[in-house]
């Protein structure tokens, strides 16, 4: 049995894991054997996370989500994920995008030596999504500024459409510490280091 305690609307996929992982039972389930492919052109029907999802793996996706590229192994890293309670539908925050034609983002380099160099190359791209979903929930700034002002926060940036925000720390214990100061600090947002 699978316990997900992830916050509905939150910019980190959960519903396109829940929506990937159903694809998969039923495939299994029904003996279609339908093959990654077949899988990724249904699941882009349901949502544009849900092939990357099924990729199970460290990509680079492009298109509206049918472009998955997989990438070599990430370094290791700490991930704080710290949501302000507040869901932010991904509709809402496209309906108010101001351009969708923005330069692309720098080329990946073949593989990331460590985590500073992660989070160097991480400081040269952007989310599009952040200022519309600020429009929407102010407190995603704060959430973000929050992640970015603790001492060993390496990157800080929302998550796809929000509310989330993710920081990048040199250490899985360096991650959870920050959690838990920031935890004191806000105990009704949604903080999420170890896992």
């Amino acid at each position: 049995m699978l316990d997900k305690r992830l916050p509905v609307a939150a910019g980190i996929g959960g519903g396109s894991a829940d929506a990937a992982a159903t694809l998969r039972l039923l495939d299994d389930l029904l003996g279609l054997d339908l093959g990654l492919e077949v899988l990724c052109r249904l699941g882009l029907a349901l949502g544009a996370d849900v092939p990357m999802c099924l990729h199970g793996a460290t990509a680079r996706v492009g298109g509206i989500g049918e472009d998955v590229q997989h990438l070599a192994p990430l370094p290791e890293f700490g991930l704080l994920l710290v949501n302000p309670g507040v869901a932010l539908a991904t509709p809402a925050v496209f309906k108010i995008l101001e351009s969708r034609h923005n330069p692309r983002l720098p080329l990946l380099p073949e593989r990331f030596a460590d985590c500073m160099h992660l989070a160097r190359w991480l400081a040269d791209t952007r989310n599009d999504l952040e200022p519309p979903a600020i429009r929407l929930v102010p407190v995603v700034a704060a959430v973000h500024a929050a992640l970015a002002a603790e001492a060993d926060c390496l990157f800080a940036r929302m998550s796809g459409s929000g509310a989330t925000s993710f920081g990048l720390f040199p250490s899985r214990q360096a991650a959870i510490e920050a959690g838990r100061r920031l935890a004191v600090r806000h105990p009704d947002w949604w903080i999420a280091a170890d896992f």
